[in-house]
């Protein structure tokens, strides 16, 4: 766990120590100190915040890019101020692209290739320290090499989309709708059925007919679906 705020540190340890399976091994104030925890302790994710020493700006970002260029295999969860999507946009950028804040005036954002490494992160909202429910299924998605993206951060994307009048969301159903939604977040084909109490098989044909009508590749690996649809959503920013 790292955050420059003692408190908001301490906080979590409490917080997701209380839960069966889930042990906190080290802690740091900054990436340095970040860096020395991972070697000492060997950690299956990394819980960071967007806002580090010295700048209190995009360190976390900076150093989630470092992580998983030093260790492919550990799984970071950014805990994030920012509802804009751009912030998520720049996490789950390629490590060698340029770092920048944000600006809607630069060129149109690009997809990732297919060698980005967004398996095993996930974008959350700061708040969600107060759902501990929420952040352990974030941390337990990543360990096993999953995304996620919070949904606020989803929902803001599909309003901004349906808002234009040529979006290719208005062709697709309700349900369809739902799908992507969940879908977006990081949720694999069994947690979409759960959740819309759906089978299984009907949840793999929605999200064929979704991604046609996106046109998208209809074959896409699970862990390459968030990013893949985040970027076409996020063409309203463009």
């Amino acid at each position: 766990m790292a955050d420059d705020d003692a408190l908001v540190r301490e906080g979590a340890r409490s917080v997701l120590s209380s839960v069966p399976g889930v042990e906190v091994v080290g802690m740091a104030a900054n990436p340095s100190e970040l860096d020395e925890r991972i070697v000492e302790t060997s950690p299956q994710v990394v819980v960071l915040d967007i806002r580090m020493p010295p700048t209190y700006r995009m360190e976390g970002i900076e150093a989630a890019h470092k992580i998983r260029a030093e260790h492919p295999g550990l799984g970071v969860v950014l805990l994030s101020q920012h509802a804009d999507p751009e912030y998520a946009l720049e996490f789950l950028r390629p490590p060698e692209a340029p770092l920048k804040a944000p600006d809607k005036r630069e060129a149109p954002l690009k997809a990732p290739d297919k060698n980005d490494g967004s398996a095993g992160l996930a974008y959350l909202l700061k708040e969600r320290l107060g759902d501990p429910a929420q952040l352990v299924e974030a941390i337990r998605e990543v360990a096993a090499g999953g995304s996620v993206l919070d949904p606020k951060v989803v929902d803001g994307l599909l309003e901004a989309q349906r808002r234009r009048a040529h979006s290719r969301l208005q062709g697709l159903t309700e349900r369809e709708h739902e799908v992507l939604r969940l879908m977006a977040s990081g949720r694999n084909n069994f947690r979409i059925a759960r959740n819309l109490l759906l089978p299984e098989r009907a949840v793999v044909g929605h999200i064929q007919a979704i991604f046609r009508k996106l046109g998208l590749p209809e074959q896409m690996e699970v862990n390459r679906r968030v990013p893949a649809v985040l970027f076409f959503l996020a063409r309203v920013l463009e």
